[in-house]
């Protein structure tokens, strides 16, 4: 009976716990809501440490229920192409039309609408350009099943080919960038001028002048897009994440699978 009221008791404590907004308290239910699994465990198995500790390492494991029954027989596209699109109703995306204000009271031209589809999932962009600045911002909106997203870039094109890109982006990636991609992650970001300040602060600190970036055609922006996204593609090819399968399409291979399981418990320790 008291193993029974410690299990209640520390799950009652995590779920408490969970409905603080503060980020500490909510990590603290999370590692009540490990503790008392990892109790449970131990107290059904008769007192054994080896099933406390997977009683505790269910959590961390449960993300390979979603790898090997959807993700391990996803096929994905080797090029993706990016096609005008209208912009998604409000109640997909209410806040587009303020964040593109936002991003036009800077001084960016929004340039076009434009997207892929692909199996259910869905990515809409709405790209801007900054003549000033040679720099491309860019509004996402990314859809799969029933889960939406959204996030800002901004990026930069150097001369010798690299990509110096600003975001928001809310989770660890699902692939390594490429070397010529240099990747300024900002979460706190408030506001769209905001996020423009840290990324012509992250150019500066790695002494990246006007003289060494790249002007761009608005009208060729998601060509460049697309063939950066190609070249991800490759470099994760080389690097054993993805291989080919079939008719211009790839997936995930057991280390791609690995990779993924990793950055989905970065995400769970992070956003606990």
């Amino acid at each position: 009976m008291f193993e029974t009221l410690l299990v209640a008791a520390a799950f009652v404590f995590a779920v408490a716990c969970r409905t603080y907004a503060h980020p500490v308290v909510r990590k603290l239910g999370a590692a009540a809501l490990v503790a008392a699994t990892a109790l449970a465990g131990y107290f059904l198995s008769g007192g054994s440490p080896l099933w406390a500790l997977a009683g505790a390492a269910f959590w961390f494991l449960l993300p390979w229920l979603d790898l090997l029954l959807r993700i391990r027989p996803l096929r994905l596209p080797l090029d993706k192409r990016f096609r005008r699109r209208t912009a998604p109703p409000y109640d997909t995306f209410p806040h587009l039309r303020q964040i593109t204000r936002e991003v036009t009271d800077t001084g960016f031209e929004h340039v076009e609408d434009s997207g892929w589809e692909w199996e259910g999932m869905e990515q809409f962009v709405r790209t801007f350009y900054l003549e000033g600045d040679r720099a491309q911002a860019s509004i996402h909106l990314k859809l799969q099943q029933h889960i939406a997203f959204a996030y800002l870039s901004i990026s930069t094109r150097t001369g010798d080919g690299r990509v110096w890109t600003t975001w928001n982006y809310p989770f660890s990636y699902s692939l390594k960038f490429a070397p010529e991609t240099q990747i300024n992650r900002v979460r706190g970001a408030g506001s769209f001028e905001e996020l423009l300040d840290q990324h012509r602060g992250f150019l500066e600190s790695h002494g990246i002048g006007e003289d060494k970036t790249e002007p761009a055609q608005p009208d060729q922006l998601p060509a460049l897009m697309e063939r950066e996204m190609r070249t991800e593609v490759d470099h994760n090819l080389d690097r054993g994440l993805i291989k080919l399968s079939g008719n211009g399409t790839f997936r995930y291979s057991w280390r791609g699978l690995l990779y993924l399981w990793w950055q989905a418990v970065k995400d769970m320790v992070r956003l606990a």
